[in-house]
């Protein structure tokens, strides 16, 4: 009996050593099964951490192509992509490749921004990638409210957002929010924009405005050559890229008047008949323009190209409407020596979409017309190459006084833009007497750059760089 009940104990105590040794096997395997997935976790977050560095290293490799090879989107090859860049180790060698599909936004056979996409891995983990996207630009004159190449004074009316700079002497009596620079240093006053006493040293930023903080001199000076475009590169686009080129006017006539529509058309006018005026201005004094429309006549209708929005006239233009995309137009004669068309903004330039801008260019001037709305509202960048941006200066009596039926527009109340003025003269779109009354032009004025043309600018805008750099990053998920 007794003996029976000691080898039913054995074969208990068997069993039980069976079933624990079986369950701590079970937990020791799956410890260590644990461990080693946890560790493959591991190595993985690794190797996808290293295949984001390789992206982003191939997006950085193609930054400095294009530093040598400007608008190359195919690696130096001239074929399709992807194309692999091995990236390598000092010591171990190639450890990894990034993938690039390239390609580009042109506009008139131009590159406007690249867009890349860089995929990475490593050597060790080729199944297991990390996808960046970035798209690369040349910075633009759209960066800025203001570039003007010569002193300029900005009146207390004034509010201002975005850069403002001026190669000579800015007096900022105006409210700025963004910086003020000067290509100078110090200045002496000879007398104008209300500098004081002629002879009298000033910093090459002065006034009575608030955000004196922001200004900033000497700054380095924008090279305004380098701005400027090349209008007859223009004129080829315009001819054979795709673009709108309108011939000059018969010789009875004063130029065209542009009405962009919605839909993205543009009807042109023949302007016929215009009323003589005097006016005035700081750099060139009194003076006689036709810058007032008694008549015109249809001309034609055109549809804008999508990809080659470029309008290049050969004559003046007085411009306005309602634009639907982006659209570059060109006032300028490259063929007579001596003839330098201007554009007159004689009504609002307003945007239907969100995606629209302008470059309005002109071989001279850039005048706000007389017969203008009260609330004028300007849209896009107005690029005044060998002239001035502003507003003469118009009388109601006297012997330079305008016709009664036009007395009601000499002084208008404000004028708000949204956009970037390139001046290579002074700027001036108000007109105050000795006594500091308002006499001509707008009685308040609101300057503010336009951020959505800053990364996406309107066709051939001029570039402050040749340096490409990151408008837009992001992880591809």
């Amino acid at each position: 009996m007794i003996k029976n009940f000691n080898q039913h104990n054995k074969g208990a105590l068997l069993v039980l050593v069976l079933v624990f040794g079986t369950i701590f096997f079970l937990i020791v395997m799956s410890f260590m099964g644990f461990v080693v997935t946890q560790s493959q976790i591991q190595e993985n977050k690794l190797q996808q951490e290293r295949a984001l560095a390789i992206a982003e290293a191939g997006l950085d490799y193609y930054k400095w192509f294009l530093a040598h090879y400007p608008s190359d989107v195919t690696n130096g090859t001239g074929l399709p992509g992807p194309y692999d860049i091995p990236y390598s180790d000092p010591e171990l060698g190639v450890i990894g490749t990034s993938s690039l599909s390239i390609a580009s936004s042109t506009y008139c056979g131009v590159v406007s921004n690249i867009e890349i996409y860089s995929t990475g891995y490593t050597a060790e983990k080729p199944n297991l990638t990390r996808t960046v996207y970035g798209r690369y630009s040349r910075p633009t004159v759209a960066e800025y409210a203001y570039i003007i190449n010569s002193n300029v004074w900005a009146g207390p009316d004034r509010t201002i957002i975005g850069p403002y700079h001026s190669n000579g002497v800015i007096r900022m009596d105006g409210t700025n929010n963004s910086t003020v620079t000067s290509g100078q240093e110090d200045w002496v006053c000879d007398g104008s924009i209300n500098c004081g006493a002629s002879g009298v040293t000033l910093d090459a930023v002065f006034g009575d405005g608030p955000n004196f903080a922001l200004w900033n001199f000497p700054s380095t000076p924008i090279n305004f050559t380098g701005l400027t475009l090349d209008l007859a590169v223009m004129k080829d686009r315009a001819e054979n890229g795709g673009g709108i080129s309108i011939p000059p006017t018969a010789s009875n006539d004063y130029g065209y008047r542009l009405d962009f529509q919605n839909d993205g058309t543009l009807d042109v006018y023949t302007v016929d008949t215009v009323y003589s005026y005097y006016s005035y201005n700081s750099e060139d004094g009194d003076g006689s323009e036709r810058n007032v429309i008694d008549d015109d006549n249809f001309y034609a209708t055109y549809t804008l190209n999508p990809d080659c929005p470029l309008v290049f006239v050969e004559d003046k233009v007085w411009l306005g409407g309602d634009l639907s995309m982006k659209v570059t137009v060109a006032a300028a004669d490259t063929d007579t020596a001596g003839v330098d068309p201007s554009i007159i903004l004689n009504d609002n330039i307003t945007y239907a979409t969100s995606s629209a801008g302008l470059l309005a260019v002109a071989e001279d001037d850039v005048l706000v017309g007389l017969v203008v709305p009260d609330n004028m509202i300007l849209n896009g960048i107005f690029v005044a190459q060998n002239g001035r941006f502003g507003r003469n200066h118009y009388r109601t009596s006297g012997s330079y006084d305008v016709l009664s039926i036009h007395d009601s527009y000499v002084k208008r109340n404000s004028l708000t833009i949204n956009g970037t003025i390139v001046s290579n003269g002074r700027v001036g779109t108000k007109w105050v007497n000795g006594f500091g009354n308002f006499t001509s032009g707008f009685d308040t004025r609101y300057n503010s750059y336009d951020r959505n043309l800053v990364d996406d600018p309107p066709p051939l805008a001029p570039h402050t760089s040749d340096d490409y750099r990151f408008i837009e990053w992001r992880e591809e998920i």
